[in-house]
């Protein structure tokens, strides 16, 4: 099967619901995270012209079907990528909520397909299931999620899950359903994916590294006669020059100190997730080589679970970095930075017009004091407008 590369890419920000901050592993500059400053954040999000936004989920957020809820009703376009949690929810229970949410939100839900990888966690939640088992849950449980929001009545005995009369009376605003999106670095984890997901998402790992899971994927969903397409989860650090990027980037992980990372690197450890190994793998808890590949940058990994790789430089430079991964195969781009709000700023005005977006972003007529934009010079002239390159 040909697998032709993207021309267009959709793009999407982060709702920070585990904390913000303005340096790594401190609380030194901390945010107060509350409605009032997620709606900041999704609604600059929204103006700005991301595509969407994910929610993470986990016992350190706030509960991502109850944030994406509220922030539903303040913003206008912005889609909402949220966690679906095979063998927390049942099938059942988590179709009514996603056809529920995705018709208030007027067809604005992205789920996003979470097994889970910490068995300390899981236990926590009452999940004492090796890796492999779940897996089998999250394939059994897809199977029948996927029906339901189908319109199909649902009648399944199976090893976990034993569904009579299985119905939806409400659709989801969005034919079939929302897309689902899904990430998972080992074996399992592709063979559910190439069966079930519409998108398959990996963390930012070098771009020869992310084309060989590429490859496994395709060669999977291909054996079930199916097309995935394909996404990344980074962070970015975008400046006027990249002499200021590199900068920033080293003033995030500045209050570091070494003992917070080796605890950090425990927790780590005792995952049995393939991603967070991988992840942990490129930077090995060390500072002194960070720059894993040409202006991607390990060091929000040294503390952070999951996603922990950003691209580091000027408009241009993260502009043609993103455009790597376009030509591997990659169509959608989650990112985030630091603070998120700040960022999502430096991010949408510097970077999202020099894309080859699939989603427009906001174009404003060149009219005094509404554009464009900039202060308008000594009160009488308008500032001149750099054509994008």
């Amino acid at each position: 099967m040909s697998h032709p590369i993207p021309d267009k890419i959709n793009v999407l920000w982060f709702i920070p619901t585990h904390g913000e901050s303005r340096y790594l592993g401190t609380s030194e500059g901390g945010r107060h995270v509350d409605l009032a400053y997620l709606t900041q954040v999704a609604k600059a999000a929204d103006s700005l012209g991301f595509y969407g936004a994910l929610l993470p989920t986990g016992r350190s957020c706030e509960d991502s079907w109850v944030i994406a809820s509220a922030l539903a009703t303040q913003t206008e376009r912005l889609r909402f990528l949220v966690a679906v949690r095979p063998g927390l929810q049942s099938p059942t229970l988590a179709a009514r909520m996603t056809a529920t949410l995705d018709r208030i939100s007027n067809g604005r839900l992205l789920i996003n397909i979470v097994t889970g990888g910490d068995p300390l966690e899981n236990k926590g939640d009452g999940i004492n299931l090796p890796h492999s088992e779940r897996y089998e849950i999250t394939d059994e449980f897809l199977g029948i999620y996927r029906a339901l929001l189908r319109g199909e009545v649902v009648e399944h005995t199976g090893k976990h899950f034993q569904i009579s009369d299985g119905r939806l009376i409400y659709p989801p605003a969005q034919t079939p359903y929302p897309p689902l999106y899904f990430g998972g670095s080992s074996e399992e984890g592709f063979k559910v994916g190439a069966k079930h997901i519409d998108k398959y998402l990996t963390w930012g790992e070098p771009p020869a590294q992310v084309a060989e899971k590429i490859a496994t994927m395709r060669r999977h969903a291909d054996a079930e006669g199916r097309e995935v397409s394909f996404g990344i989860r980074l962070h970015v650090i975008v400046r006027d020059t990249n002499a200021e990027a590199w900068a920033a980037a080293d003033k995030l992980i500045s209050k570091l100190d070494d003992n917070t990372i080796a605890e950090a690197q425990k927790v780590f450890a005792r995952m049995d997730s393939v991603g967070q190994a991988r992840m942990t793998a490129l930077h090995g808890g060390r500072r002194d080589k960070l720059e894993i590949s040409p202006n991607l940058w390990a060091g929000v990994g040294l503390v952070r679970g999951g996603a922990g790789t950003a691209l580091v430089g000027d408009a241009d430079t993260v502009a043609e970095r993103i455009d790597e991964y376009r030509r591997i195969g990659v169509d959608s781009f989650i990112f985030s930075g630091y603070p998120h709000l700040e960022e999502a700023y430096s991010f949408g005005e510097l970077v999202l017009p020099k894309l080859p977006l699939a989603h427009p972003i906001p174009r404003r007529d060149l009219v005094v004091n509404t554009g464009p934009f900039g202060e308008t010079i000594a009160g009488d002239h308008k500032p001149k407008l750099q054509a994008a390159q």
